[in-house]
């Protein structure tokens, strides 16, 4: 632990002490069981190799400064995942269970909880899985259920600071009453092709369009987008965006804080009204945007010329983190202490 350089960790695995796992067989959850191993041994014909019965989520532990670790809202990642599964025609994983077996594995790998000061924090990556064999395409019998964690740095390099991104019609993310509200492997896949093309053009991300129509704003990237205008924070209303709580809580936030909020469809050329605009999920909070290019129409959409960030996006993001370190009130019963 002493050779782990917390302030300079990059957002990337690491092996941890332990993981928590739980399998469904016979119609029903056994129980929890802790393994040091990370490998997992699955059968060649299992559903979530061939048929896409696989779905996971992403959740961060923090350490404040009176050393308790803090789960932020761990209650609406159990929630999505329940969703996920009914997606696919998975077996849903209780809420207790899901609970459970991320406090455990906190509590398991402690030690690798990034010290307060460091920036740094504990990422937590449930997973679920289809496991049993069928050749035919229809849900199995049998899945996985587990937790594993490893300390992460800023999922950008860049940290708090505005990135680029590009808008292209070449690609979809998701289709209209597809899979794009729930957090399944598959539309992950869709946008690596994408996002590799816009790194190797100097952008951070794909501003993704409807699929249908190709006029209204959807993903940004792997995260929900959001823009601020006349003290308002709007974000896309979508059946084909993932429901992010990290968004959720944004607008929470914003509400308290006296803005008016509106979750609505955002036609691209609204882009141009907005005085500041980010992309926010759990891996990097809020990463603000500072240019859009739609580089099939050779137009750019700008949000900062000096290099920072808005003064109201910083606002959200400071007090989000806040909660979470534990350093202001948690007013909303967002937080789980570990003792």
């Amino acid at each position: 632990m002493n050779n782990i350089d917390w302030s300079n960790l990059s957002f990337s695995y690491m092996k941890a002490d332990y993981n928590v796992r739980c399998y469904y067989r016979d119609g029903k959850w056994g129980e929890l069981e802790t393994s040091s191993s990370d490998q997992i041994s699955i059968h060649m014909a299992a559903t979530g190799l061939h048929y896409g019965q696989e779905a996971f989520e992403g959740l961060k532990a923090f350490k404040g400064k009176d050393d308790k670790t803090r789960l932020f809202r761990v209650e609406e990642n159990a929630k999505r995942m329940h969703n996920s599964a009914v997606g696919t025609m998975m077996a849903t994983v209780p809420e207790k269970i899901f609970v459970d077996a991320v406090v455990k594995a906190v509590e398991l790998n402690k030690r690798f909880v990034p010290p307060y000061d460091s920036g740094a924090s504990l990422y937590i990556r449930p997973l679920l899985v289809g496991t049993g064999a069928k050749i035919g395409v229809s849900p199995t019998d049998e899945y996985l259920f587990m937790v594993f964690v490893m300390p992460v740095g800023p999922y950008f390099k860049e940290g708090f600071k505005p990135t680029d991104m590009m808008i292209s019609r070449k690609y979809d993310r998701a289709a209209p009453l597809g899979t794009g509200h729930i957090k399944v492997g598959g539309n992950y896949a869709a946008s690596l092709r994408p996002g590799d093309e816009a790194h190797s053009k100097g952008y951070s991300a794909v501003l993704f369009l409807d699929s249908k129509e190709k006029k209204y704003i959807d993903e940004c990237g792997p995260a929900n987008f959001f823009g601020i205008k006349n003290n308002t924070y709007v974000t896309p209303k979508s059946d084909s965006i993932l429901p992010s709580i990290t968004n959720k809580s944004l607008i929470q936030l914003a509400e308290d804080m006296g803005m008016t909020t509106e979750r609505r469809p955002i036609p691209l050329e609204e882009l141009g009204t907005f005085e500041e605009a980010g992309a926010c999920g759990t891996a990097a909070v809020i990463s603000p945007i500072g240019k859009i290019d739609d580089v099939d129409e050779g137009k750019s959409y700008i949000f900062s010329t000096n290099g920072k960030a808005g003064e109201i996006s910083e606002k959200l993001y400071n007090k989000l983190r806040a909660i979470q370190y534990g350093d202001e009130p948690d007013t909303h019963g967002w937080v789980t202490v570990i003792e």
